[in-house]
Order: C-alpha cells, then sequence, then structure tokens
C-alpha cells in the first residue's frame, strides 16, 4: 500500500489542453483545468502552458484550490546545440520552479527529436546517439544535476518516444553514464510499455538504488500502438488515435506497480498523465477514473 506521508498524488493538464497539439483544449482555461484537479481529489499538477508565468501568481492561484507545483517539463538540446545555451535557459526555468514551490524539474533530450512531428513515423524513424551524443547528453544533464542540487531541487530525466532515450536499453545507458548523485529518472509506466518495455521491470530495477525521482502513471490501449505500427504512423497520430489513457483504463496492470512503489523508499509525486482528446475523453471524468484506480489499488 502506498503511504500518504511519503506520497503525493497528482496530474498533468495535458489531458485538459495538450501544448504540442494546441488545438486539443484550446477551449478549456486554466481556471476550470485547476478546479477540476481538485473536484477530482488530487494534491498537485505539473505546469502547462496556459499556466501564470509568473510564479508567486501561480502558487498562489494553485493554492486556492488546495494544489501544489509538483513538477514542470524542460527541453534540452546538448546533442544539437551548444551546452551553455541549454544551461542558461535552465538556470531561469530552475529559478521560476522554486519560487513556485517545486521540487523536481523534468528534463526531456528534445535534440532530433520527432515526438512532435505529425507525419513522422514513431518507431521507423527513431532517433538515435552515437559516442559523441552520449558523452555530450551525460555531461550536459550531469551540469544540470549539480545546479539543480545547489537550489536544493533535483532533475528527473523523462525517457520519451520519438527521442534519443525512449527504449529500455537506452533509459540503462544513460543512467550508467551519468551520476547517479546528480542525475534521477523520471518512471514513465506508459512510454516504457508503448514500446514493448516492461514497465514494472524498470521500477523493480531502479527504485533500490533510489535513482527515481518522479513517476508518471499513463495507460496505454495496446490495440491503438499496434495500429501505429502497422500504419507507420507519428506519436501525435497515434494520441489522437486514443494511444493513452489514465491508469485503469488500458492494459498496464497497476497493482504490482503500485506494490512495489509502496515496498519501496520512494518519497515523491505519482503524477497521472493521459494526453487524450478532450472533446473524445472528458477531461474532468477520465481524472476522477485514474483517482480511483489509485485508490482501489494503492490504497490513497
Amino acid at each position: 500500500m502506498l503511504n500518504n506521508e511519503k506520497i503525493k498524488i497528482g496530474i498533468a493538464p495535458i489531458g485538459w489542453t495538450n501544448d504540442d497539439m494546441p488545438e486539443l483544449g484550446r477551449d478549456i482555461s486554466f481556471e476550470q483545468c485547476i478546479k477540476e484537479m481538485e473536484m477530482a481529489g488530487y494534491e498537485g499538477c505539473e505546469v502547462g502552458s496556459k499556466f501564470p508565468k509568473n510564479p508567486k501568481e501561480l502558487k498562489e492561484k494553485l493554492a486556492t484550490n488546495n494544489l501544489q507545483v509538483a513538477a514542470q517539463w524542460f527541453s534540452s538540446f546538448f546533442t544539437t546545440q551548444k551546452k551553455q545555451k541549454t544551461i542558461e535557459r535552465f538556470k531561469k526555468h530552475l529559478d521560476f520552479l522554486k519560487k513556485a514551490g517545486a521540487k523536481i524539474a523534468v528534463i526531456s533530450e528534445q535534440g532530433n527529436s520527432i515526438q512532435g512531428q505529425m507525419k513522422t513515423p514513431i518507431f521507423e524513424e527513431k532517433p538515435t546517439l552515437d559516442e559523441n551524443g552520449w558523452e555530450k547528453l551525460a555531461d550536459g544533464l550531469n551540469t544540470l544535476g549539480e545546479i539543480a542540487i545547489k537550489k536544493g531541487m533535483r532533475i528527473a530525466y523523462h525517457h520519451h518516444m520519438g527521442t534519443v532515450v525512449q527504449t529500455r536499453e537506452e533509459v540503462d545507458t544513460l543512467m550508467e553514464r551519468t551520476n547517479p548523485d546528480k542525475v534521477f529518472l523520471l518512471a514513465d509506466t506508459g512510454h516504457m510499455a508503448y514500446h514493448g518495455g516492461d514497465p514494472l521491470k524498470l521500477l523493480e530495477d531502479y527504485l533500490p538504488e533510489g535513482r527515481i525521482a518522479h513517476i508518471h502513471l499513463k495507460d496505454i490501449r495496446k490495440d491503438v500502438i499496434q495500429e501505429v505500427k502497422e500504419e507507420g504512423l507519428s506519436f501525435l497520430k497515434g494520441v489522437l488515435k486514443g494511444t493513452f489513457t489514465v491508469p485503469g483504463d488500458g492494459d498496464i496492470n497497476f497493482k504490482p506497480i503500485l506494490d512495489i512503489i509502496g515496498s519501496s523508499e520512494y518519497e515523491g509525486w505519482l503524477l497521472v498523465e493521459a494526453e487524450q482528446d478532450p472533446q473524445k475523453a472528458n477531461p474532468l471524468k477520465y481524472a476522477k477514473k485514474g483517482r480511483k484506480t489509485i485508490k482501489e489499488l494503492g490504497g490513497i
């Protein structure tokens, strides 16, 4: 069972408004989003594009709905741009998050990423790294991790479909090449299962080592993923077809996943995340469904 003294349950705003496809949820306001997050029983959220850019204002508005800032996405480009350019952007990003009350900065390497390309097949054209690329990425992440630690925060690397760190092998390579005291992992159940990896095994291997700093609970629909493979579809087209959903609505068994989190020393956020078309998947309805699943299987 999950320990509510160590674990907080949050949700990502991407079910209400999709930052990669702004047409999804364009008519849904920030105010509606956070109100429904509270109604569904969540304690916090990650930051979306419609959220206030002033950290004090953001913190205050979330507090009126009994919510906290859990984390926010940051795109690094260590493999395709000068290192210092990413570092300077990250320092500003980290300053915002610290003032907003967050302790985690989510990092994803977006050099040559295809996740935001509507026509590029997600499986056939995934980018990869050569030795020089791995060295640049590991070195850059170690630097960001050190900067974060000095601010009393941590970075959590988000393995993600369509990027250079997508597969279980690539996650292992990244973990091996980075400093375990500076670089941590965001374990995403949906993205690990999407390419055929085992999200439970990922948690079993990295929770005992203390390498996981943030967790996304995302479910998948295997039949849609099979369609994506057979038709050579992009990541975004898969999202539109319903690749992802909330825990309890797809094909991942979350009982052993929540059990192993509960029996571990993990302290932090469990974030429900499921990018769907809000016209097809009512955000409040699905937010409640995901929260119910965690309550029933995890006890909190």
